[in-house]
């Protein structure tokens, strides 16, 4: 017997990661909040002048996302990944690599849309002594006069004309059923097949695998969905000062990032396979990086050029290409973007922990979205209700929470601090120079806040 999900799976054995990645392109997801103004803020504003001393490697906010969104794709191609059959409690946030087809209609036989009695013909009517229940077999046919009780979602019994709502009927002293408004044919009734026919498309290739989607697909007789995989990560924590327990002693802090991290990460679509410590030892690093055949591997700390620095001298030593070196962008400017393999990529944040949520959006969110197909989100822009202080050529990067007033600055955000974000609903993107009180700022959602589907942490 074919198992529901595998006419779908064996129709889309051609289709690869690639192609899905192509249709997600074609069709983009909805809009958030409101529509961009580009050269507010935005992805469309120009480069700003920079002394030409400075920033010499700094790659702009706006193209250092678009060239992980680049790589990306240039990484599905060499990779060539193909769809996997996914249980639906597993595939929520994943995109759908083979169009969902109904293998069955829905609804499946001809239902009850109401508590109430099955009916046929005109009344008054005799009542059956036993009811219809849902999930039980066919029961009988009606005559012409005869009534059944009958519940929500029970088989209608052949030959019903129409269900009378338990409101809408009452019984005289004989026991025969009388409607107390006028009853119409097929009243409340679900015919078979209303909702859609088997073998109809229900979604396209390139849906993202909602709560909503879950449950259609479970409603037309599928176990697993055809999906392109979770893009692979692996999380290497660096620094000797880190502790992963305790209070703060002796020169020693808490690892931030090494909690935060994961779940972020999933939120952003990727499999979370390993996060390891390797302190600040190069030949570990090396090691690690080597030995790692994630499509993703992230490193905390590390990317400037100080003694312990080793991610620079690590990618020089396996030959890597740096795609981005360091971005313009606060905080967060020390991020970089190397490609390791075809299809492989490393992603090196900053160790301050507010540094690194902007290199994860800035790199790890456009490079992973892509990996996954998922529809990149519009942009969209709110007014600042209070200015904002900028940076006199860089982009920053401002935790806000949004209020009917529009996107409120938080405080707290230091480099190095994780109060303002922890209380954010997104983080506004402030030009060179700063941003006045009303002005409309490019807005980025995160993945919890957004009420999407990035609150899948699991």
């Amino acid at each position: 017997m074919t198992s529901p999900g595998t006419r779908a799976d064996a129709e889309a054995e051609d289709l690869d990661v690639e192609e899905a990645l192509a249709l997600v392109k074609e069709n983009p997801g909805p809009a958030h909040r409101g529509p961009a103004h580009p050269g507010r803020g935005g992805h469309g504003a120009p480069a700003p002048h920079h002394p030409a001393d400075s920033h010499h490697r700094a790659t702009p906010w706006p193209e250092a996302r678009a060239t992980a969104e680049r790589a990306a794709r240039a990484a599905a191609r060499a990779a060539r990944r193909t769809p996997v059959a996914v249980p639906l409690d597993a595939a929520l946030g994943l995109t759908l690599a083979a169009p969902l087809a109904a293998l069955t209609d829905l609804p499946s036989f001809d239902t009850s849309a109401m508590d109430g009695w099955a009916l046929a013909g005109p009344g008054p009517w005799e009542v059956r002594d036993e009811g219809v229940l849902a999930g039980h077999a066919e029961p009988a046919p009606l005559t012409d006069g005869e009534a059944v009780r009958i519940a929500t979602g029970a088989r209608i019994p052949a030959d019903t004309t129409a269900v009378l709502r338990t409101e809408h009927g009452r019984t005289d002293e004989r026991g025969r059923l009388h409607p107390t408004r006028e009853v119409g044919h097929g009243q409340d009734i679900r015919p078979r097949g209303q909702e859609c026919r088997s073998g109809d498309q229900l979604l396209p290739v390139g849906t993202l695998a909602t709560p909503a989607v879950l449950g259609l697909a479970a409603a037309a007789g599928y176990d697993t969905l055809t999906a392109v995989p979770r893009p692979r990560v692996d999380v290497l924590v660096l620094g000797d000062e880190l502790l992963t327990e305790g209070l703060p002693h002796d020169g020693l802090i808490r690892d931030a990032l090494g909690p935060m991290l994961p779940p972020w990460l999933r939120a952003l679509g990727a499999e979370v396979r390993a996060v390891r410590r390797i302190g600040d030892d190069a030949k570990a690093l090396h090691r690690a990086v080597t030995a790692s055949d994630a499509d993703l591997i992230v490193t905390t700390g590390g990317t400037a050029t100080g003694p312990v620095d080793h991610v620079h001298p690590t990618l020089r030593r396996i030959g890597a290409e740096l795609l981005v070196d360091g971005v313009e962008v606060r905080p967060g400017h020390p991020m970089l973007l190397a490609r390791l393999k075809d299809d492989q990529h490393l992603v090196g944040l900053p160790g301050n922990p507010l540094a690194a949520v902007s290199g994860l959006l800035t790199l790890a969110e456009p490079l992973l979205r892509t990996l996954a197909a998922r529809p990149a989100p519009e942009p969209y822009t709110l007014p600042l209700r209070d200015a904002v202080h900028g940076h006199p050529y860089d982009t920053r990067l401002v935790p806000v929470v949004l209020r009917d007033e529009g996107a409120v600055p938080l405080h707290y955000n230091g480099p190095a601090m994780l109060r303002g974000v922890a209380a954010a609903d997104a983080l506004a993107v402030v030009p060179p120079g700063g941003a006045r009180s009303g002005q409309e700022a490019e807005l980025l959602d995160l993945p919890w806040a957004a009420g999407g589907i990035g609150v899948c942490f699991t």
